[in-house]
């Protein structure tokens, strides 16, 4: 389904995505399925937090918007509740909002640093929300207190953060990157010096708690096992580069069913790999805008992303006139996002 004005502008939506309807006003900074239904939450540089329940039948798929809440600043991040009952948004505000969703509650303030909250993560099983912000601090929240449980001191910024309890990995700037176990949340388990040589931008956690991926501005990924004797597994790669241009690697989503991740980029595109053979298993067509954030849906069967400006040129590259923030949702198929089988090259 082709998007509305297309034909105006063609490489607005190459992939043919459906975009949901209506789109944010400013550019999109964060993108969270609920880990129970197909309802996608955005935040958004114009203060806004919106909620759209998506809808599909077969190849066909359906939006509806049906909420949204303020903060009074730039929205940066958004997590839900393992129940999917509740969001948590936080941003240049320097707070955390909890918007009991599903029950159609107010949102209250949950969470205070001293600068601006651009990451942040649910816990399940603890019932603690983690927030980091650029204020060098990363503080654990039982939202039914109004002080944290504990401050944790960061080595700086925190740019990008991640949890597959028991494993939480931070990234920070100086490209650290701080990884705890949280049965033991109050200290760092391991610190370690990014594999990449740019500044972090995004991290995520394995599914199997093993490791990370980590992804910079420099159009590169680092695949990094925490085990010492898995050490020989790690490795980097270029992606996200268009000759001798090189873009941000933005979002790192891993398939919740197959293992598999997704890269998404400032050059516009996003991709698919298999970090255990080693493979791009599908490059997307690239759009003319960044891909500042992405998501998949519980089950991986829709792919969320934006397209928008992401900043990185300046205000003197924005045209307000003309700028477009969409959301798109790709339904990816099985030969985009399943693991091929490894092919033996032994010679007879």
């Amino acid at each position: 389904m082709a998007t509305f004005g297309a034909a105006a502008n063609a490489n607005s939506n190459p992939n043919k995505s459906y975009e949901v309807t209506p789109s944010p006003g400013d550019s999109i900074s964060s993108l969270s399925f609920s880990p129970r239904a197909d309802i996608l939450v955005a935040t958004s540089w114009d203060n806004q937090v919106r909620c759209w329940e998506i809808s599909r039948s077969g190849a066909s798929i359906a939006s509806a918007p049906k909420a949204s809440i303020s903060h009074d600043q730039p929205v940066l991040c958004s997590a839900w509740k393992d129940d999917g009952t509740t969001v948590f948004s936080g941003g240049c505000d320097k707070q955390a909002k909890m918007w009991p969703l599903l029950s159609g509650g107010q949102p209250v303030t949950v969470a205070m640093h001293e600068g601006p909250i651009v990451a942040m993560a649910w816990i399940p099983g603890m019932n603690l929300l983690a927030t980091g912000s650029w204020d060098r601090t990363l503080k654990y929240w039982d939202t039914r207190q109004q002080n944290p449980v504990h401050t944790q001191q960061l080595p700086d910024k925190c740019y990008a953060l991640s949890v597959k309890h028991p494993l939480m990995v931070v990234g920070t700037a100086d490209r650290n990157l701080i990884v705890f176990n949280l049965q033991n949340p109050q200290t760092e388990f391991k610190r370690i010096q990014s594999p990449l040589k740019y500044q972090t931008r995004c991290v995520t956690a394995f599914p199997d708690q093993q490791g990370f991926l980590v992804g910079s501005i420099e159009g590169r990924v680092g695949v990094h096992h925490l085990d010492d004797s898995q050490q020989g597994k790690n490795f980097t790669f270029k992606c996200h580069r268009d000759s001798n241009e090189i873009y941000s690697v933005n979002s790192l989503n891993f398939h919740p069913v197959h293992g598999t991740f997704a890269t998404a980029g400032s050059d516009g595109a996003f991709n698919f790999w298999d970090k255990d053979s080693k493979q791009r298993l599908k490059a997307m067509a690239m759009c003319n805008q960044p891909i500042p954030c992405s998501s998949f849906n519980h089950d991986g069967s829709i792919y969320a992303y934006a397209a928008c400006y992401d900043w990185s040129k300046g205000a003197e590259n924005h045209n307000p006139a003309t700028a477009k923030s969409s959301i798109f949702l790709h339904l990816p198929q099985e030969n985009e996002v399943k693991a091929k089988p490894r092919v033996a090259t032994g010679r007879k």
